[in-house]
């Protein structure tokens, strides 16, 4: 099992999160919320509003997300859907537990030693240069107040 860092539309509540609910692509488990102990910029862009996380470490903000534990089947998905390596690239990030849920379960508090984990994150370090001066969101959500509605993969 890995442990992957989602940030933008397959979190909860977002336009994409059914695809980690889906058994038929892998197995996934929540096991809670964090936030990225470096500071990215996670911008929407392009046609379709898109959030990327660019890969300049120590630019922009201290990104929320949530944690998922998955299988290599789950994975190997997530780096198709993702467009790994082309669109993004999946590298390792340290990630700051905010809320934890498991695998002990919500009652128990992670170890100190596990209140940062390293997780498999989707970033880009292949975008336009424009990207790097639109604005930058610390927390992502496809009906945020920046307006920019996500244009979801079966509408385009």
């Amino acid at each position: 099992m890995a442990q992957v860092f989602v940030y933008g539309t397959l979190k909860r509540g977002q336009p994409n999160h059914k695809v980690l609910l889906d058994h038929t692509n892998g197995c996934s488990a929540f096991w809670g919320r964090g936030r990225t102990v470096e500071p990215y910029p996670l911008v929407i862009a392009g046609e379709h509003n898109i959030p990327h996380l660019l890969n300049l470490p120590g630019h922009g903000h201290c990104v929320a997300g949530e944690i998922y534990s998955v299988d290599e089947q789950m994975l190997c998905f997530l780096d198709e859907f993702e467009g790994c390596p082309d669109m993004y690239q999946r590298t390792r990030v340290r990630i700051a537990v905010l809320e934890w849920e498991g695998p002990r379960g919500a009652s128990e508090e992670p170890p100190a030693a596990e209140r940062t984990l390293q997780c498999f994150v989707y970033s880009t370090a292949t975008y336009p240069p424009e990207w790097v001066r639109l604005p930058y969101l610390d927390n992502y959500d496809s009906q945020g107040a920046h307006g920019l509605r996500y244009n979801p993969r079966e509408n385009r």
